[in-house]
């Protein structure tokens, strides 16, 4: 729920620490990736209950499941809230894009006028939103000091109530299985429609004689979509190696392998050696290529380990799955 009020021409907009089913069903919508980038809030300085001149003030991004994550937990304080332009994008992506910056809140902090709302000089930053915030710049061109909060929302009460100090905890970033797992609907859904296009294609090649592809290229190739976008970022710990393609190929050749072993290979096949052979280059491939993706999503990763991971895995995964396609394709000829 929001209102706007104006004083002394500050506009200044209240906001609730309850999320209503509208704002559960839209963050539902963006983890789908619908109405994604565009779910945001707009930028701005928000009240929590009654704050004054010396309530404690937070910083978020504009993006709205960042917003909500954080008000949702404000529950019994009086806290004011400082949204930056992010551009929808949450807070740690947002650090790396330059968006959650230092320009950004230098310009928001004069937009809002917020030397004139509050009397301290004090701003919480997540601890998640530091590679884009140069704290000392901060201080020399607003006078405002940067204090780093917790990495999750709900130690921010805790924090505050300490004097804003954090714990050893507070300050741990986890990356749990079930916090894997909500990022990959969005994964999910790219994949899905790029994979209607194959499919467009390999039905078209089916009509011009090149098949055939049947049932098992489709569950095959679907299995591997789902390895390389659910199951590799679910697993990711305790798959075998660093680089995620190379955790993705794993799962992927271990699905492979059951998959001719379904269609009875190697005592009694059902298929030829070149088509069995085209499977284990193509479906691995494909969920080594999707698990790589999931890099952008991960705190186990870093910029550089990224590049290096890519310059390998991009060329390696390109010439398996064309080699392997090579192969199903000159399979339907004999």
């Amino acid at each position: 729920m929001l209102s706007i009020e104006t004083n002394r021409e500050i506009k200044i907009m209240q906001t609730s620490t309850q999320l209503t089913f509208h704002d559960r069903l839209g963050s539902w919508k963006a983890r789908w990736g619908i109405n994604r980038m565009n779910y945001k809030v707009e930028a701005g300085l928000y009240r929590v209950g009654d704050p004054n001149e010396n309530s404690p003030v937070l910083v978020t991004a504009n993006y709205k499941m960042s917003f909500d994550s954080l008000r949702k937990e404000l529950s019994g304080l009086d806290t004011w809230i400082l949204v930056l332009d992010t551009k929808g994008i949450n807070v740690w992506c947002a650090a790396g894009k330059g968006t959650f910056g230092t320009t950004e809140l230098l310009n928001r902090l004069a937009i809002v006028q917020l030397d004139r709302v509050i009397s301290h000089r004090t701003l919480i930053l997540p601890q998640l939103g530091a590679p884009g915030v140069s704290a000392h710049e901060i201080t020399k061109y607003s006078g405002f000091k940067v204090i780093y909060g917790p990495v999750r929302a709900k130690d921010l009460k805790e924090f505050i109530q300490a004097g804003m100090k954090a714990t050893p905890e507070m300050r741990k970033v986890r990356f749990s299985a079930y916090d894997r797992l909500v990022l990959t609907p969005i994964e999910l859904v790219g994949t899905l429609k790029a994979s209607l296009m194959i499919f467009g294609i390999l039905f078209l090649l089916n009509l011009m004689g090149l098949g055939p592809f049947g049932l098992v290229d489709f569950y095959g190739y679907m299995g591997a979509v789902i390895i390389g976008c659910v199951l590799t970022p679910v697993l990711l710990p305790w798959i075998p190696g660093r680089a995620f393609a190379w955790k993705g190929w794993l799962l992927g050749l271990v699905w492979t392998v059951f998959v001719n072993a379904t269609n009875g290979w190697p005592y009694d096949p059902q298929y030829s050696m070149l088509q069995a052979l085209g499977y284990v280059l193509v479906f691995p491939a494909v969920s080594a290529y999707l698990a790589m993706n999931f890099t952008g999503s991960s705190t186990y990763t870093s910029f550089s380990g990224v590049l290096k991971e890519m310059r390998i895995a991009i060329p390696a995964i390109i010439v398996s799955i064309f080699i392997g396609c090579v192969l199903i394709l000159v399979n339907s000829f004999i």
